[in-house]
């Protein structure tokens, strides 16, 4: 088995698990990061999004092969030590966070967006929220968590 080697929220891993294994299962079984959820395992419901290199990705398509050498943010990594980010902080203060499933997909697609729009109107929180699906929230609580973290930017 070739050793995988990527940095998972900030540490350098060196991983001896099969290449085609999923980046969803090694970072939930082998790291331990259980943050990363699974929803639908057919990329269509952004539970196990995670930023790879940046970009927004559903870790349940991508074999952990194509993570060599890559940046790859969870949940976990988004928080400073003890201090919430400002999307989590936004999330738990609008209600934007309900069952949990979902949430952590949604903070880092929120992250993605605010990345690619500092000041995103609606229709760009809607577009960049998109590939990430909530059946509790109605979406509006969580559409109101980002603007209130542009808000208090």
């Amino acid at each position: 088995m070739p050793e995988i080697r990527c940095t998972v929220n900030g540490v350098e891993q060196a991983l001896n698990v099969p290449p085609m294994a999923r980046l969803l299962d090694v970072l939930r079984e082998e790291l331990r990061l259980t943050g990363v959820k699974e929803g639908c395992g057919e990329g269509e419901c952004g539970a196990c999004s995670v930023l790879i290199d940046g970009e927004l990705t559903n870790s349940c398509l991508v074999p952990v092969l194509q993570a060599d050498g890559a940046r790859i943010t969870t949940i976990e990594g988004v928080a400073d030590q003890e201090r919430l980010h400002a999307v989590q902080q936004a999330f738990l203060e609008c209600g934007g966070a309900q069952c949990g499933i979902c949430t952590p997909g949604m903070v880092l697609a929120a992250l993605s967006l605010l990345g690619r729009h500092p000041e995103p109107t609606i229709d760009q929180i809607r577009e960049g929220l998109a590939g990430n699906l909530c059946r509790c929230t109605g979406y509006m609580r969580i559409f109101e968590s980002v603007v209130e973290t542009v808000r208090r930017s």
